[in-house]
């Protein structure tokens, strides 16, 4: 079993930057796709970024492209999701996942992702 716990949420200014943490603890995510996904008031949960099992690869929502960048520490059993130039819109809860499948479009899927945390709310003010 593998349990992920999210950190790092909080408020912010329009135009601020936040650094999201997953740590995963039960088994080592070395060899998982690692996802972040979000749910904002009212919207359903979608895909914001991945990044596959050596960090050689990632993908990434249109609308954060070039705003966020996801990274990985496999020593630490961790990803990170770096948030640049934060948007009101990006207001939401977000969340982590792993994903024990191979590296492909399918990732933004979220049914292809199986451990996920419980999520840390991002809140961007105006």
């Amino acid at each position: 079993q593998v349990q992920l716990v999210e950190s790092g949420g909080g408020l912010v200014q329009a135009g601020g930057s936040l650094r999201l943490s997953c740590a995963a603890s039960g088994r080592t995510l070395s060899r998982y796709v690692l996802g972040w996904f979000r749910r904002a008031p009212g919207k359903e949960r979608e895909f914001v970024a991945a990044i596959n099992w050596s960090g050689s690869s990632s993908y990434y929502a249109d609308s954060v492209k070039g705003r966020f960048t996801v990274s990985r520490d496999n020593a630490k059993n961790t990803v990170y999701l770096w948030m640049n130039s934060l948007k009101p819109e990006d207001t939401a809860v977000y969340f982590c996942a792993a994903n024990p499948g191979i590296w492909s479009d399918y990732v933004k899927q979220q049914g292809q992702y199986d451990y996920w945390g419980q999520g840390t709310q991002v809140t961007v003010s105006s």
